[in-house]
């Protein structure tokens, strides 16, 4: 990314900086997996992104960049929080051969050692990238170009020899659309260098993960991920040594989340590699959209973990305004930092033991429960707040697979997935519509939309209605819910 950022599209900044900041706001898109609204013990929540994480053998990392290891702040946060660590740019190319032949680890070391010390395991980033080559080998073409390029994996690779987890071994070499390889100067050496990258990498640091990286690969319909996707079949058919995808995911109103997000990472899974989360961020910060990319990891099993690429807002390549990390620019948990630590705990909270099986759903800033009108039992009936009786229409069962029952065989039905859809009951039938997130922070969110269950107009009286709206943590979009999981 940027000076101190990664690599997401379009224009980059002087200095080897990075891609110009696009469009702010990601509206969070469908689908957590089933699984997750599934209650955990209450011995299982982690109070840290790295520990919730590990629960199902994951890493949650960030990028570490050298400048800021003064700031005792920033340490602290990235201490706590996170088990994998990334330096931002001071183990590229220009970081680590400024001349040919010189190489330099002082910075890089300086990341690597601090991650060491405070018990992280570390990502290299990488090898052979057409930005952020020094002069020198901006110069270079052909086959004395391909020999550099061979060299400085070797050469840096040879240094952190059996340290690191993973390498981006090659970084964003395909084009933004088409499909097809970028045109860059290594591209010109030869259709064959990322192979000969990848075969060079294996021979230098055989205990290493090998990874193709790249950003606007999150989109299964995309042109670009199909092209990637295509190259990866082929290594493994012929016995290229990759071992994972890492996708950037930077998250942002040209490239927003997408459904089929979860498709793209089963889809590389399937081929036989793993799959890493490398830079992630969202313009505009959507807790919605950042529990949606954590849920779509923890629902496939070669997602090995996720990278954020940055601690604070105001560490991030875009820029503080774009508030696209966990953290703000003070430090503070951020909603989606909850969001994504109720996911990677289990994505509900877990009822007070001896519940009975039942109980009431009371939002918190009317005092009153949702309740079917005049206990009426036909399909399509609109719930309503009104005030708590505990009567058996307003009695809901959670159930294991996040279902919210009433009467025993109605479910809390969503009539939609956009602001503004009616809460109402209908028969179970098992769709993502019928299932919930109970999350420790109060919201009720729909697995299929990813919106939170709301009273409208912030209404408080009786008779006031459900419907499905945007999460901004107001008092109309929490609730209690006393009750054991069927």
């Amino acid at each position: 990314m940027g000076v101190n950022a990664m690599s997401p599209p379009a224009v980059r900044r002087p200095l080897g900086a990075r891609r110009r900041a696009l469009i702010v706001g990601v509206i969070g898109a469908l689908g957590l997996s089933t699984a997750l609204a599934t209650a955990v013990p209450a011995d299982a929540a982690a109070s840290t992104l790295g520990a919730a994480a590990a629960q199902s053998g994951r890493y949650f990392g960030t990028a570490i960049s050298s400048g800021r290891l003064g700031d005792s702040a920033y340490t602290t946060i990235a201490s706590r929080e996170f088990t994998m660590v990334t330096a931002e740019n001071e183990m590229k190319i220009d970081a680590t051969e400024p001349n040919r032949g010189q190489f330099s680890f002082t910075s890089g070391d300086r990341v690597y050692n601090w991650a060491v010390q405070n018990g992280k395991r570390v990502r290299g980033h990488t090898l052979a990238w057409h930005s952020q080559q020094p002069g020198w080998m901006q110069s270079l073409s052909g086959s004395a170009l391909r020999q550099a390029m061979i060299d400085h994996i070797n050469g840096v690779m040879g240094h952190y020899k059996g340290k690191i987890y993973a390498w981006d071994v090659v970084n964003e070499a395909y084009a933004d659309s088409g499909g097809g390889r970028r045109d860059s100067n290594l591209q010109r050496t030869g259709n064959d260098w990322i192979e000969v990258a990848f075969r060079t990498a294996r021979a230098a640091d055989p205990a290493a993960k090998l990874c193709y990286n790249d950003y606007n690969i999150d989109n299964w319909t995309w042109a670009k991920t199909q092209g990637v996707y295509n190259m990866v079949r082929d290594f493994k058919a012929r016995g290229v040594p990759i071992d994972c995808v890492g996708l950037q995911s930077h998250f942002n109103g040209n490239s927003p989340y997408n459904s089929n997000y979860r498709t793209t990472i089963q889809s590389f899974a399937a081929l036989g590699v793993d799959v890493q989360i490398t830079e992630l961020d969202i313009q505009g910060g959507s807790a919605t959209t950042y529990a949606n990319v954590v849920g779509d990891c923890l629902a496939v099993p070669r997602c090995a973990g996720i990278s954020v690429w940055g601690v604070r807002d105001s560490d991030s390549w875009l820029g503080a305004g774009a508030a696209p990390l966990l953290f703000d620019g003070n430090g503070n948990k951020k909603p989606a930092y909850t969001a994504v630590l109720n996911v990677l705990n289990g994505g509900t909270t877990t009822p007070p033991p001896g519940g009975g099986g039942a109980g009431q759903i009371k939002n918190t800033a009317s005092g009153r429960c949702v309740d079917v009108p005049n206990s009426g039992t036909a399909d399509g009936t609109a719930v309503h707040l009104w005030d708590c009786n505990g009567q058996s229409n307003q009695q809901w069962t959670q159930t294991s697979a996040g279902e919210l029952k009433v009467y025993g065989d109605k479910c809390l039905d969503a009539g939609g997935t956009g602001n503004g859809a009616k809460i109402q009951i209908y028969s179970c039938w098992g769709g993502d519509n019928q299932k919930w997130r109970v999350n420790s922070d109060g919201t009720i969110v729909g697995v299929q939309s990813g919106l939170c269950l709301d009273a409208v107009g912030a209404g408080t009286g009786n008779g006031t209605g459900l419907q499905l709206y945007s999460c901004w943590g107001g008092g109309n979009q929490k609730w209690t819910y006393n009750a054991s999981t069927a």
